[in-house]
């Protein structure tokens, strides 16, 4: 690993053979942005391969950016390609039709001949592997403020081609309250879960508030696709199994959460092909699910990826988690969504989705209404089901119509 300039990284990028390299960049909240405004200023063309790409993201012609998962920078950009596809799966991308030529990271200083990736594990040491033995280059922005993380996501400095030295704060969400909405549905969840639990959550006020009311279980344990500091509440609640570890493929949180999982061994961070693994999730004991939608309908189709046609975020884990859970001893794939959406002022529980679908099947959909139970019930019993303890009390009418009319009830 040899230090550099951003004059020397622009230099040896500028060198690359291909006529439209592909270069393979830290996603979700550890992109390297000093690397990727190098990179935008140094290729005439150039394809981004990026997860969940931020607000700053470059958009120009020139450069392509493709993802599985549409992030704020890129939602209803031109010059983007999304794949639709399980998370799970990415990664088999990189050795087949989308092989990298550059891997740009964000990384923790070394410390005894490796770096860690630290908030941002997931599809990266699949990118790592397929650039090294392709002969590609690896450039690190190394930084001091990133936790060193265990796991996959320790890499041994003689993989890295060029480090430049960057010191600057990891993105943070805003602090926000959870209201009564999310409240309610977090009791819900809470409800479902029991002792000896092993939790899959994503980010956001429900899985926060359900998280706040868990802390009175014990022995669980947490084996996730992306942590965030209700874990890190759960842990010192005494909750957490001490003698199960925390598994997870990227973190997003508050500065305190960056402090905890520092060099802490009781977190570990996995590769996306074994965190989202469906078979290594059905191993955890009662697995727990607990996803978000855009909407659902009463086949208990979920829409997670499109609003009005277009696409707002891709398939993300969850259908890799959910059908995990529901193979998991005494699993359970649970939908949390509020029954209301106010900006449209529409249900959310819908007759039959028009968006394409992004999972099925779950055991169960939680509201702010209730607990709709789904596992084991035949069609109509479940439609019944979600009219009556999911869908919001205005839309409950209009919603029995329509399954009448589609022959459901």
């Amino acid at each position: 690993m040899q230090t550099v300039t951003e004059a020397d990284v622009g230099r040896r990028l500028s060198t690359l053979d291909a006529e439209e390299p592909r270069v393979v960049v830290s996603g979700n909240f550890a992109t390297p942005w000093r690397l990727v405004a190098i990179a935008n200023s140094s290729l005439a063309t150039w394809r981004a391969f990026v997860l969940n790409p931020q607000l700053g993201w470059p958009e120009r012609s020139g450069l392509i950016t493709e993802t599985p998962f549409v992030g704020d920078g890129i939602r209803g950009a031109s010059g983007v390609e999304f794949f639709p596809m399980r998370l799970s799966l990415v990664p088999r991308l990189f050795a087949s039709s989308r092989p990298p030529d550059v891997v740009l990271l964000q990384t923790s200083p070394p410390q005894r001949g490796r770096v860690s990736l630290g908030i941002e594990v997931n599809i990266l040491p699949a990118a790592i592997h397929e650039v090294r033995r392709r002969g590609g280059v690896v450039v690190v922005q190394v930084n001091p403020q990133m936790p060193y993380t265990m796991g996959d996501g320790e890499i041994d400095a003689d993989l890295i081609d060029l480090a430049l030295e960057v010191d600057e704060p990891l993105q943070s969400p805003r602090s926000r309250s959870i209201d009564d909405g999310a409240a309610q549905i977090g009791r819900h969840i809470a409800s479902l879960a029991s002792d000896g639990a092993t939790l899959q959550m994503g980010i956001g006020l429900v899985p926060d508030a359900a998280l706040s009311f868990m802390g009175r279980l014990r022995h669980l344990g947490v084996w996730s696709e992306m942590i965030s500091d209700g874990v890190m509440a759960l842990d010192r609640a005494g909750a957490i199994d001490p003698d199960r570890v925390v598994t997870s493929t990227f973190l997003y949180g508050s500065a305190e959460l960056y402090r905890w999982v520092h060099r802490n061994p009781r977190v570990v961070m996995r590769r996306t092909e074994v965190a989202n693994n469906p078979a290594r999730i059905a191993e955890q004991p009662s697995m727990v699910s607990i996803n978000t939608a855009l909407e659902v309908d009463l086949y208990a189709q979920a829409n997670a990826s499109y609003v009005r046609g277009t696409i707002y975020s891709g398939f993300g884990g969850q259908p890799d988690f959910v059908s995990g859970a529901l193979h998991s001893r005494s699993g359970q794939a649970v939908l949390a969504l509020r029954s209301w959406h106010e900006k449209s002022d529409e249900s959310t529980v819908v007759p039959l989705l028009n968006a394409p679908v992004c999972s099925f099947q779950h055991s169960a959909v939680v509201t702010e209404q209730g607990v709709a139970t789904l596992f084991g019930r035949s069609q109509s019993a479940q439609a019944r089901a979600l009219i009556d303890c999911a869908a919001h009390p205005r839309a409950r009418d209009g919603l029995e119509r329509a399954a009448k009319e589609l022959g459901i009830l």
